[in-house]
C-alpha cells in the first residue's frame, strides 16, 4: 500500500502542473502592478528634492525667451503658416524630455554603489518591470517640463490646442520619447558602467539627437545625409506628434498613428534589451 501511495506521489511531481486559464491574466496584472511600483518609488524622489524641476525649467526657458524670440522676427526658415516661436515650442518640448531622460541612466549607476541594484535583482520581480518601471518614471518626470512648456506658450501668445484629445495625446507622446531615451540612458549605463564615461557619452549625443531632428528648422531645408539621419532619429517622430497636437491648426508629416508606432516599438525594443542587460550593471 505505501509502494501505491509513493509511486502516486512521483507521478504527480512528475507531470506539469495544470495551467488555469487566467493563469496568462494574472502574470500580466501582477508585471504591471510591479512596473507602476517600481515607477512610483522612482517618482517618490521628486518629493524629497522639488528643485530640480525648476532647474529642469531654465534650458527651454531660455530657447523660447532669447532663441525663439530672436528667430520669430526672421522669416528665412520656411515654417508655413506658422511663426517660428508657435514652429519650435513643441521641438523644445522634445527637447526638454530628451535632456531629462538621457541622463537617467546616471542614476543606475549609484544604485549600484549604494547596493540598491542588488536588491531589486534579488527580488522576483521581472527585470523587465524594472525597466519600464524606470522609464515610466522619466515620462512623469518630463510631463512636468510639459506643464511648464506650456505656461510659457501662454506668455509668449503661442496659439495651442487646447482639445482634451490633444492634450492626451501630448501626455502619451510625452511619456512615449521620456521612456524611449531613458531605456536607452539605461543600456548606455549597464555598458560603460562607471559615471565619467556615462557622462561622457550622454554629453556626445545629446545635441546630434536633437540638431538631427525636425525641432528647430523643417526637414526638407536640411541636407540630403542629414535627412536620412533625421528620417531615423525617434526624436523625429516625438516632434512630429507634439507638433500637430500641440499648435492649433498644427500638422503632422507622417500622422500620429505612424509617429507612436515608431516609438512605441523603438520603446519596445529598447526595454527588451534593458532587461536583458540590466543585471550587468552589477558585475
Amino acid at each position: 500500500m505505501r509502494h501505491l501511495e509513493q509511486d502516486a506521489r512521483l507521478t504527480a511531481w512528475a507531470e506539469p502542473a495544470q495551467k488555469h486559464p487566467f493563469d496568462f491574466f494574472f502574470a500580466i496584472t501582477s508585471f504591471i502592478n510591479k512596473t507602476f511600483v517600481i515607477a512610483e518609488l522612482e517618482i517618490r524622489k521628486l518629493r524629497h528634492d522639488p528643485t530640480e524641476l525648476l532647474t529642469r525649467a531654465v534650458q527651454p526657458a531660455l530657447w523660447l525667451l532669447v532663441f525663439g524670440e530672436v528667430f520669430t522676427r526672421i522669416r528665412a526658415i520656411p515654417t508655413g503658416s506658422v511663426s517660428y516661436i508657435e514652429f519650435m515650442t513643441p521641438g523644445i518640448l522634445a527637447q526638454s524630455v530628451l535632456f531629462v531622460s538621457i541622463f537617467y541612466g546616471i542614476a543606475i549607476i549609484w544604485e549600484r554603489d549604494l547596493g540598491i541594484v542588488h536588491k531589486f535583482l534579488a527580488t522576483p520581480t521581472p527585470r523587465a518591470a524594472l525597466v519600464l518601471g524606470k522609464a515610466l518614471s522619466a515620462g512623469v518626470r518630463s510631463l512636468a517640463q510639459a506643464a511648464i512648456i506650456y505656461v510659457l506658450a501662454l506668455l509668449l501668445s503661442v496659439h495651442m490646442n487646447w482639445n482634451p484629445l490633444a492634450l492626451l495625446g501630448v501626455i502619451v507622446i510625452v511619456v512615449l520619447g521620456a521612456a524611449f531615451f531613458a531605456t536607452f540612458s539605461l543600456i548606455i549605463a549597464c555598458l560603460v558602467k562607471t559615471r565619467e564615461r556615462f557622462m561622457g557619452i550622454g554629453q556626445v549625443i545629446t545635441m546630434p539627437l536633437f540638431f538631427a531632428s525636425n525641432a528647430i528648422y523643417p526637414i526638407n531645408i536640411m541636407p540630403t545625409w542629414l535627412q536620412v539621419i533625421s528620417r531615423i532619429n525617434p526624436l523625429t517622430y516625438e516632434v512630429d506628434a507634439l507638433r500637430g497636437l500641440m499648435l492649433a491648426g498644427g500638422q503632422m508629416t507622417y500622422g500620429f498613428g505612424v509617429d507612436f508606432l515608431v516609438l512605441a516599438i523603438a520603446t519596445t525594443i529598447l526595454v527588451i534589451i534593458g532587461s536583458i542587460l540590466y543585471p550587468r550593471v552589477v558585475v
